[in-house]
């Protein structure tokens, strides 16, 4: 696929050298408020995400991966700055636009753009495609080479449509080609950092690994920087270089793409491990490996003291209940916050007593695993589940897909639950407000 080169006066500022760092997160929150009563005060507040730290660098793609509900899709609209954090910072080639305005922000927004999860809802119906991919150059003053509409013709057969289609409207294209008519509208202004909320969740199984192909191709040929976000572990490590674990709110693991799935330190990344199927006949009769997580994600309206994973991990200790890890690096590239790893040696030995719920959980943990983690070898464990790939048929990870009850029972956390997985219904690609619309279903695959 050729793609001529983004016609000239479309960059503000130099790109960034490939290895350098793009964007640089650090303490990150937000915090939607629960309000109650005729003169609505502030009783409480969910915990949509509380305090993350990552660093993207410019040319890689940085997965992020999680169950419904950690506020991975927060994110992504923190570091967009559609949404505005409650506290921490967010910089973008070494500049702070932590609290920029509407003003501040516009020259930005063809630096950094956002491919949203619906492609049915992302896409303004009654503007026709011609004027939802241009929009961007309208809103930035930018006059393409050549002309807006010849412009807009040539994405659009970048992604694989015909320009011939230039007039239709969205109704008239399959839930693949709304979807590339959105990465179209993102790609106009040729920006550094790309952001993708569940890129490929609500489109059909036979048509997701196209979009994923895509995505990579258009990586190479431009340069591109990517932060994708998912809950399929297989779409992540088809195309990411690095991949962030994020658990209510808090990244529990970042590593790089092989570490990760060759010995997964943290026990809930190896509860979403156990959980891809190995496509192997021979292994039917097998016993299986299969971690199954004890009750229901806590809400993060009370998130629990300590570890937020105690309440369902097989390992929890005193230590877990009282004492919140610190997310460090114990091997190079991997870092895990967790008090007794996985596949390394523990960080508190003499902390030995399990708790009712880790007693409770190993009922639900198969033998082979329980061995392996009474072992905590300094060495790299080879993990079977994470040693095959899984097919491009759609993967089910019940324990990456557990709703919060608690959370769905007050309306800002209901909010909040919208805002982490829903798109705009609005035909510009990454606007200067963020705009709520109803939740997306969340299922995707890979190549």
């Amino acid at each position: 696929m050729s793609i001529p080169a983004q016609s000239e006066g479309t960059r503000l500022t130099k790109d960034a050298a490939p290895g350098e760092t793009l964007l640089k997160v650090t303490g990150l929150q937000k915090h939607f408020p629960i309000k109650k009563g005729l003169l609505q005060r502030q009783v409480g507040a969910v915990h949509a995400v509380d305090g993350i730290d990552f660093e993207v660098k410019a040319g890689e793609t940085l997965g992020v991966v999680g169950e419904s509900g950690c506020g991975k899709s927060t994110m992504g609209r923190l570091i967009t700055r559609l949404l505005e954090p409650t506290g921490g910072k967010v910089e973008f080639e070494g500049k702070d636009i932590t609290h920029l305005g509407v003003g501040g922000m516009r020259p930005l927004r063809r630096d950094v753009q956002m491919i949203f999860q619906d492609p049915y809802s992302s896409l303004n119906p009654r503007h026709t495609i011609g004027t939802i991919v241009g929009a961007p150059f309208k809103l930035q003053g930018v006059e393409p080479e050549g002309g807006i509409k010849n412009e807009v013709q040539r994405l659009l057969s970048v992604v694989g449509l015909n320009p011939e289609h230039y007039n239709r409207y969205p109704h008239e294209f399959s839930g693949g080609q709304r979807q590339r008519i959105g990465i179209a509208r993102a790609l106009a202004l040729n920006p550094k950092l790309v952001v993708a909320d569940e890129p490929v969740s609500a489109l059909d199984v036979s048509i997701q690994a196209q979009v994923v192909n895509l995505l990579d191709d258009l990586q190479q040929e431009l340069g591109l920087t990517y932060v994708i976000i998912a809950h399929d572990l297989s779409v992540v490590r088809h195309v990411s270089d690095r991949i962030a674990v994020m658990y209510l709110g808090k990244i529990v693991e970042l590593a790089d793409r092989e570490s990760l799935y060759r010995a997964p330190m943290h026990p809930y990344t190896k509860a979403l491990m156990s959980a891809v199927p190995i496509p192997d006949p021979r292994r039917k009769n097998a016993k299986s490996e299969r971690i199954l997580l004890k009750g229901d994600v806590p809400s993060p309206i009370s998130p629990p003291s300590g570890c937020r994973f105690h309440t369902r991990c097989w390992k929890a200790t005193e230590i877990c209940r009282t004492t919140e890890p610190t997310l460090i690096e114990l091997k190079p590239g991997q870092q895990v916050a967790c008090h007794h790893p996985e596949n390394f040696a523990d960080q508190a030995p003499q902390d030995t007593v399990l708790l009712t719920a880790a007693k409770e959980a190993v009922e639900l943990v198969g033998d082979a695993v329980l061995e392996q983690s009474a072992e905590t070898p300094a060495a790299e464990v080879e993990t079977p589940a994470a040693e095959v790939e899984t097919p491009a048929a759609e993967v089910e990870t019940p324990a990456a897909e557990v709703e919060t009850p608690a959370a769905e029972a007050e309306s800002p956390a209901a909010e909040a639950e919208a805002e982490a997985s829903a798109a705009p219904a609005t035909d510009e690609p990454a606007g200067d407000e963020a705009v709520a619309t109803a939740p997306a279903p969340e299922d995707e695959g890979k190549k």
